[in-house]
């Protein structure tokens, strides 16, 4: 049976699972400028994921089902300042049966534009346990700042969320991408913009829940201080097609891994040829 140390060691670092799949950044490669528009912003061309797009995980350690997680894309677009966003949420919950040992309630949420893929506003709410913070950002992606609840910081052009983040490397082509290639990236959180690197594994085909799928294995490394400061190591399996979902994400700790495996999709903006077959 496990300990109940060992499940509240399980638990703690599902509040960074949002993390271990969003700090997979991308280099500006393919932004182009967008005729006509009043500012001088980038376009992204996206086919990945569109509104509505739900994607569902069971979060656990070892054989044991510690909570759930999901990112969602809202139905509909929300504006700011005239300009389209996507509604972009992701939760994370422990199961209700393992509340008496430690209880998660965490809540993200980024408004993303729909042209040029990057964030306007970004909301976090921290319920563990008896620990708790809420944090809000609002960048001015012309000026080159965010505006936190903790102040006003200067940032690099179309910085991103922890959220959008993920959403943006979505829209790149992956599919070129070799064994011991590195993405360099920075994303702004608390009061920082953390410079990381994503290290490409390879190739391999793995099965969850949801089915057995074809996927690009990356690693997301720390370069100096940030998130991930002394949580271990961190391995993400992105579906190997235009989609490029999170099929699973590993954070390797001294006791083992924390495991979230995706159940269930729907909404999807395109096929997913990835996905080979059911799972056994």
């Amino acid at each position: 049976m496990t300990s109940p140390t060992s499940l509240h060691s399980s638990m703690k670092p599902t509040r960074l699972l949002v993390a271990l799949v969003a700090l997979v950044l991308c280099s500006p490669s393919h932004v182009a400028v967008k005729a006509g528009d009043p500012q001088p912003l980038r376009y992204v061309p996206n086919e990945a994921f569109g509104y509505g797009e739900r994607l569902d995980y069971k979060v656990g350690y070892k054989f044991v089902t510690a909570g759930v997680a999901a990112f969602q894309v809202g139905k509909e677009p929300v504006y700011v300042d005239g300009r389209k966003c996507y509604d972009i949420r992701f939760d994370v919950a422990s199961l209700k049966s393992l509340e008496f040992i430690y209880k998660v309630r965490d809540k993200y949420r980024t408004l993303v534009d729909v042209d040029g893929i990057f964030p306007w506003k970004f909301e976090q709410q921290i319920r563990e346990g008896g620990f708790s913070k809420d944090f809000t950002a609002t960048f001015d992606q012309v000026k080159n700042s965010a505006i936190t609840t903790e102040g006003t910081f200067p940032v690099p052009p179309y910085i991103h969320d922890i959220v959008s983040a993920f959403y943006y490397i979505r829209t790149h082509d992956l599919s070129k991408l070799k064994k011991g290639d590195a993405i360099l990236l920075q994303n702004f959180f608390d009061r920082e913009t953390h410079e990381l690197k994503v290290l490409v594994h390879g190739r391999q085909q793995i099965e969850v829940e949801a089915g057995v799928f074809n996927t690009i294995v990356v690693e997301p490394i720390i370069k100096s201080g940030g998130l991930f400061k002394s949580e271990g190591r961190i391995l993400i399996w992105l579906s190997d097609d235009e989609r490029k979902i999170p099929v699973k994400v590993s954070s390797k700790i001294l006791i083992g891994s924390i495991d979230a495996e995706l159940k269930s999709y729907r909404g999807l903006r395109g096929p997913l040829p990835s996905r080979v077959r059911d799972a056994d």
